[in-house]
């Protein structure tokens, strides 16, 4: 497992790559530990944070949300106690959840209990 964590790997970006590309929209955002590909959360339309993992053989991701460091490792389905990743920590805090601003539903309440 020595190479599903890499310190020095910087975030993508804000936010979910795909959903910022496609103009989606999440509930939390995750970080993976292995290259720092943001994805969004399980919670989430497009899950798109285990997808990259299930693409990517990257198994380990790191919150993205302000005030959460838990680590998770999807091969195990267990928390992992990873190190310090490089900044940023977390998504701007000033990007609501959930994100992004202008993209959400009003129903998305329902949206996610519908699916």
């Amino acid at each position: 497992m020595s190479n599903a964590v890499d310190p020095t790997a910087r975030p993508s970006g804000p936010g979910c790559a795909e959903c910022t590309a496609d103009g989606g929209w999440w509930v939390h955002l995750r970080r993976c530990a292995a290259c720092g590909h943001i994805g969004c959360c399980d919670d989430s339309p497009a899950r798109h944070a285990s997808a990259h993992w299930r693409e990517s053989g990257h198994p380990i991701i790191r919150s993205f949300e302000p005030g959460e460091d838990w680590f998770w490792n999807f091969e195990t389905n267990q928390y992992y106690d990873g190190p310090e990743l490089a900044p940023p920590q977390h998504r701007p805090e000033d990007q609501p959840v959930p994100g992004p601003k202008g993209r959400v539903p009003e129903d998305w309440v329902d949206q996610l209990r519908n699916r």
